[in-house]
């Protein structure tokens, strides 16, 4: 599981380094590189192990149905492999960098099974609606709300 969250810089390029927590436990989980792809409002990273089985389950609902399609267009043609360079960062694609408007300072952070990353200001806001909320939300996580 990753936990926890890193502020880093990305360069021009789009090069961003992961935290080495974050890189031993995906490497721990799968020795192909690691999946990044399209989130709302973000970008998650998964190790290769754990998206093929996201992948799988994907594939078991029905792809005639409409709300399947477009998340598949979404979530999955996002995805691609970002390889580690020996600098322990990985090359943010163009398209994830244009969607999730990742500029300069990014957040990095562990979610349980997955990594987000964050445009730094975007982050700080999305906590800022999550601690507005955040009695509501409580209540439906822990199964006391709809």
């Amino acid at each position: 599981m990753f936990r926890g969250r890193h502020v880093h810089t990305m360069d021009a390029k789009g090069r961003v380094s992961i935290p080495a927590a974050f890189r031993a436990e995906l490497m721990a989980r799968s020795e192909s590189p690691p999946i990044l792809t399209n989130d709302k409002g973000c970008l998650a990273l998964y190790s290769k192990e754990d998206w093929v089985q996201i992948e799988e389950k994907l594939a078991a609902r029905s792809p005639v149905q409409p709300e399947t399609r477009a998340y598949l267009r979404f979530f999955v043609s996002g995805a691609t492999e970002c390889p580690f360079d020996s600098q322990g960062r990985i090359l943010v694609p163009q398209h994830l960098r244009d969607h999730a408007r990742l500029e300069r300072e990014i957040t990095i952070a562990g979610v349980g099974p997955s990594i987000e990353l964050w445009d730094k200001t975007l982050f700080d806001q999305e906590l800022q609606r999550t601690l507005a909320k955040f009695d509501e939300i409580a209540s439906v996580v822990a199964g006391d709300g709809s």
